[in-house]
């Protein structure tokens, strides 16, 4: 049955996609000792589907306006730039147990998750205000790409002293951006629709940069290239057939 999109099912469904990035601390609660050669698989996999997400987003742009698209995935791109930049530059506070190099390592890990789940929450919010179909779909992409997210941030807690149940809070605290940024998103590309290209646009934008950053080079860690390449098209053509099956 459909449901009627609303600032509240947006809301709901943003928070979702936060919530799936605590999914990530639960294997180390079977290890404290997950062999990395799994995260690189999880971050190949996340690259599949943040890549079949922006797809679905540009798509929808290039049909109601693709020069305004193309503006806002370039607008997306040097957002998430500065936004990463200036993470770098900042100091470490203490996070639980952490300090020193083990602090800086975690706060600039958990400040990148941060910067770019803005991205992703408007992401969701732009999505449904493009309809209820590519608004699930992308949501649901998003959820499960959080999932990975949440493991490498246990991976980087856990083992230095921090307990799973608090890794899984600090890995859900950097997704809060999202559903805070998903209700202004969708109020604002319903309220202003001419605009909604743009939105489509900053949101595939800053996702792209996000694939090829951060998760293709996580990936290539423990995977050849041919093994990492397999994975992503693999998974991109698996959120292509979500996309047939919800549409």
């Amino acid at each position: 049955m459909s449901l009627e999109v609303n600032l509240f099912s947006v809301f709901i469904a943003a928070l979702i996609t936060a919530l799936a990035t605590g999914l990530g601390a639960i294997p180390l609660l079977l290890t404290r000792q997950l062999n990395k050669h799994w995260l690189s698989i999880g971050s190949a996999i996340a690259a599949g589907l943040m890549l079949a997400a922006s797809h679905s987003l540009t798509s929808e742009g290039f049909h109601k306006d693709a020069v305004l698209t193309m503006a806002g995935m370039l607008t997306g791109l040097v957002l998430i730039v500065i936004a990463y930049r200036w993470i770098d530059r900042q100091g470490s506070p203490h996070v639980r147990e952490l300090k020193g190099a083990d602090a800086k390592k975690a706060f600039l890990i958990m400040g990148v998750m941060i910067a770019h789940s803005f991205a992703e929450g408007v992401g969701v919010g732009v999505s449904y205000g493009g309809g209820e179909t590519l608004g699930v779909f992308i949501t649901t992409a998003i959820a499960v790409h959080n999932i990975p997210e949440g493991l490498a941030i246990a991976l980087i807690l856990v083992p230095r002293g921090v307990s799973v149940p608090w890794a899984a809070f600090w890995a859900v605290v950097s997704s809060l951006p999202q559903p805070l940024m998903a209700i202004p998103s969708y109020a604002f590309v319903t309220i202003f629709e001419p605009v909604l290209p743009f939105g489509f646009g900053v949101a595939a934008g800053a996702m792209i940069w996000m694939v090829f950053a951060e998760l293709v080079p996580d990936a290539k860690e423990d995977l050849t290239s041919e093994q990492m390449g397999a994975i992503i098209v693999l998974a991109f053509l698996a959120m292509l057939g979500i996309q047939l099956i919800i549409a």
